[in-house]
């Protein structure tokens, strides 16, 4: 199984914490050179010292705030300009805070859509270019099992991930023939700063212990446990490889099962 990466560049963004950065240590593994893309510099040098690297591997970060869409183009313009060259983008970033959707305001629904789908289009078309030059991309898109079978509490995140979802099928039908792929990981209850936010919230509205609520959770998984952004990220890597050339279009829980449906 060719899984090789030497001599690719792959953007991971939100890559200084959680599954992007587990995805961005599983790709550094494979021998992608990395560009990390968050929004704090800080954080961003702390993880480029730790990733893998293998001789000939080289590393950096990009500083992007997505909340901020007016700042996107000019700062991927700059880097493009200094270093020209991407095979893999891995888009990433905080989902939505938790809330029923009657709740949400559409200041909510505006600022998920700039950081997530706006966010995507403008790298898409920053990189796209690269990738149909190298005759080779990919593109995989962190979402939510919220995707498919929307989650109880977070509205506004289901709806985002739906956008996104028909956002990535319609790359995928017109970048698949240049041998550029979009497909969607669609982590479920992972071990991220995310899950215990959204953990506390459950137990202030419900009267339970955050205990309680994990445990709640977990009942509905059938592997019994939370996904670590470990497992989630070595999936990313894989469909980043030569060896998911044919994987185009796809949406693939990383859940222990807990989706209904098949």
């Amino acid at each position: 199984m060719n899984l090789d990466l030497t001599g690719k560049t792959a953007w991971v963004c939100g890559s200084t914490q959680g599954i992007g950065k587990a995805a961005a240590i599983e790709l550094a593994l494979l021998g992608a050179n990395i560009t990390l893309i968050a929004r704090n510099e800080e954080k961003l040098k702390d993880v480029v010292k730790t990733l893998p690297r293998k001789k000939n591997q080289k590393h950096r970060y990009l500083t992007i705030d997505f909340s901020k869409t007016s700042q996107i183009k000019p700062r991927i313009d700059k880097h493009l300009a200094k270093y020209p060259e991407v095979h893999i983008l891995v888009n990433n970033t905080g989902g939505p805070a938790a809330g029923a959707i009657i709740e949400a305001d559409l200041e909510q629904f505006n600022a998920a859509f700039q950081a997530h789908v706006l966010a995507a289009q403008l790298l898409a078309q920053a990189v796209v270019p690269f990738m149909r030059s190298a005759g080779f991309g990919r593109i995989v898109n962190i979402t939510s099992v919220g995707m498919k079978q929307p989650i109880v509490g977070l509205g506004v995140s289901n709806t985002i991930r739906g956008a996104m979802g028909n956002w990535a099928k319609s790359m995928a039908n017109e970048l698949g023939k240049y041998g550029i792929t979009t497909n969607n990981v669609l982590p479920g209850y992972t071990t991220t700063t995310r899950l215990e936010k959204i953990n506390e919230t459950r137990a202030k509205t419900t009267n339970k212990s955050i205990k309680e609520v994990e445990q709640d959770l977990i009942k509905d998984i059938p592997i019994g446990r939370f996904t670590t952004p470990e497992e989630t990220g070595a999936v990313i890597a894989f469909l980043c490889s030569p060896a998911a050339a044919s994987i185009n279009g796809a949406s693939i829980p990383v859940d222990g099962g807990r989706l209904n449906g098949v």
